[in-house]
Formats: structure tokens, sequence, C-alpha cells
């Protein structure tokens, strides 16, 4: 990165990326502007952060709430412009002003923005897994072909980006790796039985012992569904088989991955398990800046645990790794089935261990399509997402 101001769009802002990553840049205004920040509905929270950081632009999803927006920053003398929809999200990550974009959106809509900031040559921060997971060759042929820089957010790939050498595509074992070893906390959950699984409630799902995150998040790592799709995501990112990334639980969420090349080294990253470090990696590579986050006492962690995930009470784990290995659009599907149950266990309609029952179904009741093209992907997350629905309405029929 040059000495010259960079100007960043934030994709989802009013989220735990999202905040975290405006603490860093405010930790450097010498270094980093903004040009937007982004919403789904939560107009209020984006207010305040309009009026903290200035963007030029905010958007949200709904006109209605751009509106209001609109008469608030109005009243409070920002020049900010307030915006809504689609449209909007890909204008601000493909604006010929912005330098880099963090992706943060959760879940399948942050694909098209994200897919935008790519295709028009961005430093692309990715924290939106879901953009890999549903159209991962697309995607990274797109980086490719127009130049853009892709740097992996998620604090396990970024580990992993910070363990293997610095030219790593063309397949792992041309630089001597042999595995990727991607950490899993095991969540709120971990060593709890299935009966124990089967009376979870959304608030204990929810409460992560090591990370603050959003709930749709929270869940994903409740189930083992979220270190699922990382294991997608690090096949793409990495030109690795599913065979080659190995999930390994490590509950002081101090590892945050690792690489065993074949001399027999292990290279690993450590940290405070604190989203800003892999942000200010992202924004400052091929420098480092200060993220705000302390330093590491291994002294007051004493001891670091590994043993290997139980997929028998948590077997999204083994669905996601099955999508890979299916390819085409069978991740897209897992993806879309996993946002609904969750959207269903959230509001009470569905059970904890349910969640995967759900996916498997769907799963099972959609083909594999070959996934090379956008409107193809865009479909499947469509169908997936109605047949999830009604197996839903069906699944909560044969409980009663």
């Amino acid at each position: 990165m040059s000495d010259a101001v960079q100007c960043v769009s934030v994709l989802g802002a009013t989220g735990s990326i999202g905040t975290s990553t405006l603490d860093v840049i405010a930790r450097h205004p010498d270094r980093y502007r903004l040009h937007a920040l982004t919403a789904h509905t939560s107009r209020e929270a984006l207010l305040a952060l309009c009026q903290r950081h200035h963007p030029a632009v905010a958007v949200l999803a709904h006109e209605a709430d751009a509106v209001w927006l609109r008469e608030r920053l109005a009243a409070a003398g920002l020049d900010t412009q307030a915006r809504a929809g689609e449209a909007a999200l890909v204008e601000v990550a493909e604006a010929s002003e912005v330098d880099v974009v963090m992706a943060a959106i959760v879940g399948a809509a942050g694909l098209l923005p994200t897919l935008a900031a790519v295709r028009a040559g961005k430093r692309v921060l990715l924290a939106n897994k879901e953009a890999l997971v549903m159209s991962g060759a697309l995607f990274m042929d797109a980086v490719a072909t127009h130049g853009a820089t892709l740097l992996p957010i998620d604090s396990e790939h970024n580990a992993i980006y910070q363990c293997l050498p610095a030219e790593h595509r063309g397949g792992l074992s041309r630089h001597g790796v042999t595995q990727l070893l991607l950490t899993a906390s095991g969540g709120p959950f971990l060593g709890w039985t299935p009966a124990q699984l089967a009376e979870v409630t959304p608030a204990q799902a929810c409460a992560h012992p090591n990370w603050s995150m959003g709930r749709k998040i929270s869940v994903d790592s409740a189930t083992l569904m979220n270190k699922g799709l990382e294991l997608i995501e690090a096949c793409w990112l990495f030109d690795a088989r599913p065979e080659q990334v190995q999930v390994v639980v490590h509950p002081q969420s101090v590892i945050h991955s690792m690489a065993a090349y074949s001399d027999g080294s292990v290279i690993a990253q450590l940290g405070n398990p604190d989203m800003r470090t892999p942000i200010a990696y992202g924004l400052a590579w091929p420098q480092r800046i200060d993220a705000g986050v302390g330093p590491l006492d291994l002294f007051q962690v004493a001891r670091l645990d590994f043993q290997a995930p139980d997929e028998t009470a948590f077997p999204c784990l083994r669905l996601a790794r099955e999508a890979m290995a299916a390819g085409g659009t069978a991740p897209a599907v897992l993806n879309a089935a996993n946002e609904v149950a969750v959207d269903a266990f959230l509001a009470g309609r569905l059970p904890f261990a349910a969640i995967a029952e759900l996916v498997a179904r769907v799963r099972d009741a959609r083909p594999v399509l070959p996934a090379d093209e956008l409107a193809t992907i865009l479909d499947e997350d469509r169908q997936a997402r109605q047949a999830a629905q009604a197996i839903l309405v069906r699944m909560l029929e044969e409980t009663i």
C-alpha cells in the first residue's frame, strides 16, 4: 500500500466486523477516509455511524429507511448522501474513488456487491464467506481476470494467509504445503451430547465463549456450520482440496489456524481473539499498523488444547465438506438452506438439533448443477430457499 490516503467503503458497517473496521480506521485518520457505510435495516445505528465518521454515502436496503436517514442527516447538518437498494450497494462497491472495500454483509445478500468490487479491481477485504461458498470458481476467476487484491478477514483464513508463502496459487503442494489446519473454538456447546443439544435456546446459541459476533454467525459457530463454510472458503482461497483442510477444535481461540509443510514444520498464527487484528492486516497489507489489540500474554493463556470435532453431535461440518466435494451448486444450496434454518431457529420455530436435518433434506431435494453462471447460482439459491421453507413446514407438521 502506498502512503497515499486510501478511500474505503464498508459494506455491513453496523455489524461486528463493520464496527471493528471503523475502530481501526479511526485510529489512522492520516491513512484512510470513508466513502460509504452500508446497513440492511439498522437505520438508527447507521445514522449514529454517519454522525461519528462522516462518510460521503450511506446505503440502506429500503427507500423508506433512506428517506428517514436523509431527513436526519440534513437536520444534523451533514452532507452524507442517503441511498437505498442493491444497485446503490453495487455502486459504492465499484465507485472509481474507492480503493478498498470491506465486504462484511452477512449471508447471500453480500454476493453481488462483493463481486462488483472484485470486477472493479478493488482491494477486497473478504469477511463475507458466502460469496465464495456460493460462487467459488466464478469468484476466484473474477479476481484473476480483473486484477483485484483479495485478502481474507475471517480470523482463520487470515491466519492461514499469513502462514503461507507470499505466492501460494497453483496448488499447495507446489510450495511444500501438505495440509491446512483450520482451528475452531468448538462454540458454546463443546462436549455436549445430542440429548443436551435438543434443548438449546437461541440465547444459549448466541453466547459465544470467545468472540463477539452477530446472531446468525453465532448460531453457525454453535452448529459448526460456520466452520464448514470456512472449510469451503479455504478450498477456494488457497487452491486446496477438501481432504487437505483439517478442522481442529482449539477452545482457547489463541491459535487462529496453521499450515503444515512437507518437511514436518507447522507454522501457526497466534493472537488475542479480536477481529481488529485481521482487519488491520487487510487494510495495511503488506505493512502492519496498530489495531488497538494488546499483545498476547502466553503466561496468562498457560495452555493450548486440541481435539477432533464431533461430527455426530454437530453434523453440519460433515454436510459442508460433502457439499464442497459434490461441487457445482451444492455449496450454494447448503448455504441457502442453512440461512432459512437458522432464521427459523432464532424465531423459535425450529429446534437447534433440527438445523442440520433441514439442511440435509434440502440438499437431497435439489440437483447439483454446474456453477459457471451467476444467474444459475442465484436461481438455485432462490429455489433452495423455497424448498427449505416448504420442507420446514412439513417438519413442523411432523412434530405436531
